[in-house]
């Protein structure tokens, strides 16, 4: 019996090497393009479920990270404000320190008024047009005394305008830090140990110029202790902010960390191991070089030249 030979069926098979030599190259060829093992979660059917849940996680910490951010951003500005009030509370002290160093008073009540100046406007910062100290008043100004005259005409309260409300951040899923300083807290007593000395001034003992009397000498000199401690409570307070920014920054350290282990993780499941990809991409462009020559080779037989 004589064996039959198909060139259909051999055309058949050969092709379908081709194209599977073909599907493989192009397979390895993304792998080493794109670093990936496939496009989409159906390439990683069998890993999907905890892909899913790796890529909220990341979400998660990426929404912490730019939040972070912000109350960082904020923070810093709180910090030069802060810094700011404190400085011309220990500027006016020494201010008054100098006069009775001195005896005289020539320049004094000049140098207060400039303090208070940047005074009120660090309590009146604004961060992204909102006042920072205004507790939830953003809108409103904190302090509304523009003057040292004007600290005379009402009781402190009436030019302090801020809410009860302190801003709180919450920087990962454990951690909440308190962020908000009220004007009132910062500035009633600054203002207050402001508004004696003008209430000196307008008095019968006032105005401070030139050679201090005996009343004014005895009056600055009790005013010490007064901005001391005024400073020293404004100290302590810049310095609970810059505890709040530490926080931050140690947070947000452990956030870049937790995303570098999420990404390691994720990137355990869907990177292409490099070596091996290049690997078969070689061995796929071989395949795919044989399996054309061998159709090329068919291609130039016949069956006529087979029996001869």
């Amino acid at each position: 019996m004589v064996a039959r030979i198909s060139t259909t069926s051999s055309y058949n098979t050969v092709l379908a090497n081709l194209m599977v030599a073909q599907q493989n190259q192009l397979e390895a060829g993304e792998q080493v393009g794109t670093q990936k093992k496939g496009k989409d979660l159906k390439d990683f059917a069998t890993s999907a479920e905890m892909l899913t849940a790796m890529r909220t996680v990341q979400a998660r910490v990426k929404m912490y990270q730019e939040q972070n951010s912000i109350v960082a951003d904020r923070l810093a500005t709180q910090d030069a404000a802060l810094n700011q009030i404190t400085d011309a509370a220990g500027t006016t002290r020494q201010s008054i320190a100098d006069a009775i160093a001195a005896g005289r008073a020539d320049a004094l009540m000049e140098d207060i008024k400039a303090q208070l100046r940047n005074a009120i406007d660090g309590l009146n910062t604004r961060y992204n047009g909102k006042f920072l100290f205004a507790g939830g008043q953003i809108e409103t100004k904190p302090v509304s005394a523009q003057s040292m005259a004007e600290l005379t005409s009402g009781p402190v309260a009436s030019f302090l305008h801020n809410d009860e409300y302190k801003a709180q951040a919450k920087l990962d899923d454990s951690t909440t830090v308190g962020t908000g300083f009220l004007a009132s807290e910062l500035g009633e007593d600054l203002l207050a140990a402001y508004q004696a000395i003008q209430a000196f001034e307008e008095g019968p003992d006032g105005p401070f110029n030139g050679k201090l009397t005996t009343a004014q000498s005895n009056f600055l000199q009790s005013q010490l202790a007064t901005w001391d401690t005024v400073r020293t409570d404004l100290t302590a307070l810049t310095a609970q902010n810059g505890l709040a920014q530490k926080q931050v920054k140690d947070v947000a350290e452990r956030l870049v960390t937790r995303d570098d282990a999420v990404k390691g993780m994720i990137g355990d499941v869907t990177d292409a191991d490099m070596a091996m990809a290049a690997t078969q991409l070689q061995m796929a462009q071989i395949a795919v070089q044989a399996s054309a020559q061998v159709f090329m080779t068919l291609q130039s037989s016949s069956l006529l030249n087979l029996l001869k």
